[in-house]
């Protein structure tokens, strides 16, 4: 391991950043203004002008709709137990932009990201490259220069068309694929599970989890016109979600993830088969290493005694979520906050939300990215839905604590844009340098 690197990443302070990277930083917040440029010829322009680092490297590709990010980080955090360096490119980020590069669980340092921004810029300007784009190609970038062993990468929205799709992966996988962000990736499931099938490569072997008859149908058929071979999940049982995390049986072993949730026993399958397929002669105990050290924050995530923070926001997220809470706490009242941005699908989230809290409060981020506290009342009132609209992330928790303090669990989720506020709120460190 490269312990010179860690030392120059810890060093850092996440709290004093210069004003020449936070120029640089608003310059590549700004490039969000050019929106989701569909096609890849930007970030091979792009990727070309840099000299084309993707090709340099061993990558493992990622894609799907829940559970890809966690999948990711598992992968990631089982090829570092067996001693190699590992790159994570993930997305979106919860605090600081540099999360969405780690190499080892380390965040990109700032000075990174200013001497890539300086290199880059002409050519951002010329071709106006989206905000997407040119973060994938700055990870490419620093993966090549740090020579890391293999480079894990998710996916952003899609897959057919996305920036991390110009990759040639010695993996594929595919994680659980739900209707989400309906307004690029299509208004059905099968067309969301074309773009998502996009990743399959020739001849490059694919793991899928468990998807829907329609879904599996078009990821199989799209791999056998690849010729990609492909692992479907075996039989997971015995799955017990605690406080602590998850125990699940796979074939014929017995595993533990840090990770909470049944969903998680479902992604760590597909991270093992994965890893199976990648390295087969990996020592099984560097798997079972990975999964119980594996950390990826705001997923389920304790804050306190009986209170959880989770991003679930599309349907299948906000299922696998309560279900989750409810197993772990079968009789007792939950109590809820709940925020969303503005472009999601109220009819069929409101399903998985109607008679589950014993009280639900609605608020809003600070920075007003997402529906104002008002609105989102207003919306789920329609359907039926009893909230109370708070002022503030921070308001809304002390009412949370107030509920739970004799009985119940409080649960906060919707949206990674307040996880700066909910961190804040309970004095958590973002920037503990793991997976």
């Amino acid at each position: 391991m490269r312990d010179d690197l860690f030392t120059q990443i810890s060093a850092q302070s996440p709290t004093l950043t210069s004003p020449e990277f936070s120029t640089l930083l608003k310059s590549l917040f700004n490039l969000q203004r050019l929106g989701i440029k569909l096609g890849l010829e930007h970030t091979f322009r792009l990727l070309d002008f840099i000299g084309n680092p993707q090709d340099d490297l061993t990558m493992i590709h990622v894609a799907g709709t829940n559970g890809k990010g966690s999948t990711c980080a598992m992968i990631a955090s089982i090829l570092h137990a067996s001693g190699k360096d590992v790159g994570l490119y993930t997305s979106p980020h919860l605090i600081r932009f540099n999360e969405r590069i780690r190499i080892n669980g380390y965040p990109i340092p700032d000075k990174q990201i200013i001497k890539f921004m300086k290199k880059v810029s002409p050519v951002v300007q010329e071709i106006e490259s989206t905000f997407f784009e040119t973060t994938t190609a700055m990870a490419f970038d620093y993966f090549k220069a740090q020579k890391v062993d293999v480079a894990v990468i998710e996916t952003g929205l899609g897959g057919r068309l996305d920036s991390t799709n110009v990759i040639k992966p010695e993996v594929t996988v595919i994680s659980h694929i739900s209707m989400d962000h309906m307004d690029i990736l299509g208004k059905d499931i099968e067309k969301i599970a074309s773009e998502k099938a996009g990743i399959i490569k020739n001849n490059i072997p694919l793991i899928i989890a468990e998807q829907t008859s329609k879904v599996k149908n078009i990821l199989l058929k799209k791999a056998k016109h690849e010729r990609a071979p492909v692992t479907e999940l075996g039989a997971i049982s015995n799955i017990s979600a605690t406080t602590s995390g998850t125990n699940f049986q796979y074939k014929d072993d017995e595993y533990f993830t840090s990770l909470i949730g049944e969903h998680q026993a479902l992604n760590a399958a597909l991270a093992i088969e994965c890893i199976n397929q990648f390295e087969p002669e990996l020592q099984n105990q560097m798997i079972h290493h990975g999964l119980r050290k594996v950390c990826w924050p705001a997923r389920i995530q304790q804050l306190g005694d009986r209170l959880y923070y989770d991003v679930a926001h599309n349907e299948d997220g906000l299922a696998f979520f309560l279900k989750t809470i409810r197993s772990m706490y079968p009789d007792v009242p939950i109590v809820g906050l709940f925020c969303l941005k503005g472009d999601k699908e109220f009819n069929s989230l409101t399903k998985n939300l109607s008679g589950q809290f014993s009280k639900l409060f609605v608020t809003t981020d600070q920075n007003r990215l997402l529906l104002t506290s008002e609105k989102l009342s207003e919306k789920l009132i329609i359907f039926g839905i009893k909230n109370e609209p708070v002022d503030s992330v921070s308001s809304g928790i002390n009412k949370l604590k107030e509920l739970i303090k004799d009985a119940g669990v409080g649960v906060i989720f919707g949206s990674h844009y307040i996880a700066e506020e909910v961190f804040d709120e309970f004095e958590i460190s973002f920037d503990s340098g793991v997976i």
